[in-house]
């Protein structure tokens, strides 16, 4: 399989986050984001392994078009774009017209999403995703991205992986901005589809010639073993990680079976209001999928109060060996059971690859230069034939986004821990191919198949 045998329209590119790349956290007008208090820590030790992309964009932007990329996806930060006053930051804004000014330049077609969990500290301090008000704010900012870059963006994302800000950050608390109240992590849940639902709409206003989907993190999840009991746990994990999400953007309604079971939690439902699921519901353009591995679910009581959910997790890196602890044999193919499931289940909805992508230890250059991150390459070539196995069967993909472009700060894993298809020295910013990009490269010019 070459890249030949995609269609020609076909995006291929790399993504990345913000706050995981740009660095200048206190330059140019930006205010703090709940990331950068989270946890509490010395901010020269926080930014040290940050890549300076807000400094260093022009190099970057030539190593996009040295990889061959046709389409880089990238996010914007609210707290540089607006300041606590709900003032526009002209300098803020500048910058992204300098990055865009680059990628035309380049011939590379951005894919921009709003919203990739920097949250500016003063939400977070008036509530955060928990208070409807934060919707609301959102649409401001939606509104001013939309309307300051709207005629130079095709692609739009509003959200990237609600799933992880409402029930990490707000559930378990092993993110930003660590809350443990799973009252707030389904109010969390319900704000952050309900702002993508009226910052679409505010899109549709604007008559733009481009068009706006959102990213779901989504994980295939199989049964520990045949036993009932897990069977249950794998349906009822689904349901919270994939169909709660999934199910009121595309069919305007929760699921019915984890309604029944968080009725202790949502008795009143005092945050969802009249009219809501009729925005969460306004129509997409396409569906972003988030893609790193499938897990197993068992029977479990875990240590959280969220009533009926008796669930373990067992993620599975996909494509680079089975899970232990199972009965079950892992799905071989599980981005392509992916992408046929959506087609099946979410019909004449677009799909686009927004991230797919492997987090290893740290890598660094050995002796002769070279950083052989060999299970980057593997994981990388795997799930491009799985793509162009859905596309052999006609289901609707547009798009495929290697995750990550550059290494950088890694959100709750640490320093030691990378994505990038592009290693970064810590101390001298410098930028260099690992072999994974060498490959992705190779593969993009029609000179590697899978």
């Amino acid at each position: 399989m070459s890249r030949s045998q995609y269609p020609e329209d076909f995006l291929f590119g790399v993504a990345s986050a913000a706050y995981q790349i740009e660095g200048a956290v206190a330059e140019d007008g930006r205010v703090p984001s709940q990331w950068d208090l989270f946890p509490p820590r010395d901010r020269e030790t926080l930014h040290r392994g940050f890549p300076d992309h807000y400094h260093r964009y022009r190099d970057d932007v030539a190593l996009l078009a040295r990889l061959g990329v046709s389409s880089y996806r990238f996010s914007l930060a609210w707290p540089r774009l607006f300041t606590e006053d709900r003032k526009p930051n002209p300098k803020g804004l500048a910058f992204y017209h300098r990055l865009l000014d680059a990628l035309d330049a380049a011939h590379i077609v951005p894919l921009v999403t709003l919203y990739h969990w920097d949250l500016p500290q003063w939400l977070v301090e008036k509530g955060g995703w928990a208070h409807r008000d934060t919707a609301r704010y959102f649409t401001d900012f939606a509104e001013l991205a939309l309307t300051t870059y709207g005629d130079r963006v095709p692609l739009w994302i509003t959200l990237h992986d609600p799933q992880a800000e409402a029930f990490l950050g707000y559930g378990r608390g092993i993110q930003a901005p660590g809350r443990q109240n799973w009252v707030e992590a389904l109010q969390a849940a319900h704000h952050l589809l309900l702002a993508h639902g009226w910052a679409v709409q505010g899109f549709r206003g604007l008559n733009l010639k481009s068009r706006m989907g959102i990213a779901l993190t989504l994980t295939p999840i199989l049964s520990a073993s045949p036993r009932e009991e897990d069977r249950l746990a794998a349906e009822r994990a689904d349901a919270l990680y994939n169909r709660w999400f999934l199910d009121p953007l595309i069919r305007g309604q929760y699921p019915a079976d984890l309604l029944e079971l968080f009725q202790p939690l949502m008795r009143h439902r005092p945050w969802i209001q009249e009219g809501d699921f009729a925005a969460l519901a306004t129509p997409l353009d396409f569906l972003g999928v988030n893609f790193f591995g499938q897990a197993t679910a068992r029977h479990h009581q875990l240590a959280v109060d969220l009533p009926g959910l008796d669930v373990s997790l067992t993620p599975i890196n996909a494509g680079l060996g089975a899970a232990h602890d199972t009965e079950e044999v892992p799905s071989p193919t599980p981005l392509y059971d992916l992408l046929r499931r959506l087609a099946r289940d979410y019909p004449a909805i677009p799909l686009v690859v927004t991230a797919n992508g492997l987090l290893t230890q740290e890598e660094t250059p050995d002796p002769d230069g070279r950083i052989r991150d060999v299970d980057r390459q593997r994981f990388l070539a795997a799930h491009l034939e799985q793509v162009a196995q859905a596309l052999g069967e006609n289901l609707p993909v547009q798009g495929y986004y290697a995750w990550a472009f550059l290494d950088g700060f890694e959100w709750a894993h640490g320093s030691r821990r990378q994505s990038g298809l592009v290693y970064v020295d810590a101390t001298t910013r410098e930028r260099r191919l690992k072999e994974s990009a060498v490959w992705y490269q190779a593969f993009l010019a029609g000179e590697a198949d899978l």
